[in-house]
């Protein structure tokens, strides 16, 4: 997903066309997180158990994935790991609640 009137960061001459990219990658970012969610909704449908959502070994690993990306594109890696962090944490609460709904329908 682009927005074909969006020019490249290093091309924006006025606060609007910031603004317009920034808004451009945030619409692009949700669709991602939409994504993303509908992988913990399977995830929730895949674990046989609930005491499975919780898995701080792969929690670990996700955010030492995304430190490593955040160096490799220049991206302040402590920043990237904080997001991260909260990331998984609430990616872990939706397919909690996902795996909760399943067992009420």
């Amino acid at each position: 997903m682009q927005d074909d009137h969006v020019i490249a960061a290093d091309q924006c001459r006025t606060m609007t066309e910031v603004r317009a990219g920034v808004d451009a990658l945030d619409r692009e970012l949700l669709v991602l997180l939409a994504r993303r969610f509908g992988y913990m909704r399977a995830a929730a449908r895949i674990k046989p158990d609930r005491s499975m959502v919780r898995d701080e070994d792969r929690k670990a690993e996700v955010i030492a994935n995304a430190r490593v990306e955040a160096v490799r594109l220049g991206v302040p890696e402590t920043l990237v790991a904080e997001l991260w962090e909260r990331l998984v944490e609430v990616s872990i609460a939706y397919e909690l609640e996902a795996f909760d709904r399943r067992g009420a329908s």
